[in-house]
């Protein structure tokens, strides 16, 4: 089966409150690296943009969702807080009920592709 077409979200949680799919894998690389560096590095994406999501991720809730250690000898990290990980699976459930939803017309769509396309 392939990936195409797929749907990606962006949810609007209030003015300029955005959640979309690429803070949920930001989220998600932290969880599965424990390292913001190396789940920005998997992103291709800066690690002071990363530091700035994670800043602005932290800032759109009641608990922050990323906790970090800074480097040194017992060396650095970072992983999801409790609320992190809850933020993260409800963002990945809406986004398959959305796709579950629109199971039909995505198939109807990838159908009108050019071979090219596809």
């Amino acid at each position: 089966m392939s990936d195409y077409p797929f749907i990606t979200l962006r949810v609007v949680l209030g003015p300029k409150t955005l959640l979309g799919s690429g803070k949920a894998d930001l989220l998600a690389g932290i969880a599965e690296t424990g390292s913001i560096a190396a789940a920005s590095r998997r992103m291709g994406m800066s690690y002071k943009r990363a530091w700035y999501l994670i800043d602005t991720l932290n800032g759109y809730f009641k608990e922050p969702l990323v906790a970090s250690a800074k480097g040194g000898r017992a060396g650095g990290g970072a992983s999801l807080t409790d609320t992190g990980r809850l933020v993260l699976g409800l963002y990945r459930r809406v986004q398959e009920n959305a796709t579950e939803a629109a199971a039909a017309e995505l198939h109807q769509l990838a159908a009108l592709l050019a071979a090219a396309s596809g």
